[in-house]
């Protein structure tokens, strides 16, 4: 499902930048867009997280996606991922915030950004590993995407979603 991802010619994908036009950025979501503008480079700046743009020919930004790692408890997980691990804080990749530019959304490209952000934090469990992906979804739109590439619900945290170690490692596997 995820080998290399490949976009559409013109189209390349890269870590922010100070000279990127993140105040151009409107995804329909007035959070997203103001994080964006306003948070994305200093949080990355102070190692919190890591944000990377798709820009077009026209170096506008199309989508981009933040990741960062954090640590769950054991309790807040159910119970088929966490079968045989020990009873503490456990080590996640969070997709912290994600997407695509109003004007590129219908073209397939946040299915394109979301497969790079998974390969991102699967090359990234090589060196420090995860248990999981986790996210917070904006809305039920956010929510209904994620559920296509298998998201699931955390127990008791409805617009918390999770793809599992070994969901990850078996998207990695066929590409």
């Amino acid at each position: 499902m995820v080998g290399t991802v490949r976009f559409p010619t013109g189209y390349r994908i890269e870590p922010l930048r100070k000279d990127h036009p993140r105040r151009a950025f409107c995804s329909g979501q007035p959070r997203v867009d103001d994080w964006f503008a306003t948070a994305a480079l200093q949080n990355q700046d102070k190692h919190l997280s890591a944000t990377k743009v798709l820009t077009g020919a026209d170096a506008a930004i199309a989508g981009f996606y933040t990741l960062a790692t954090a640590q769950v408890d054991f309790s807040d997980l159910p119970a088929e991922l966490t079968k045989r691990l020990p009873r503490r804080h456990l080590p996640v990749a969070v997709l912290a915030w994600f997407g695509v530019d109003e004007r590129h959304q219908g073209e397939g490209l946040g299915a394109r950004l979301l497969a790079q952000a998974l390969r991102d934090c699967y090359d990234a469990s090589q060196t420090f590993p995860v248990v999981a992906v986790i996210l917070d979804c904006i809305d039920e739109n956010a929510k209904t995407f994620y559920r296509r590439w298998d998201f699931r619900e955390l127990p008791g945290h409805g617009n918390r979603l999770y793809l599992s170690w070994m969901q990850l490692e078996a998207m990695m596997s066929v590409g």
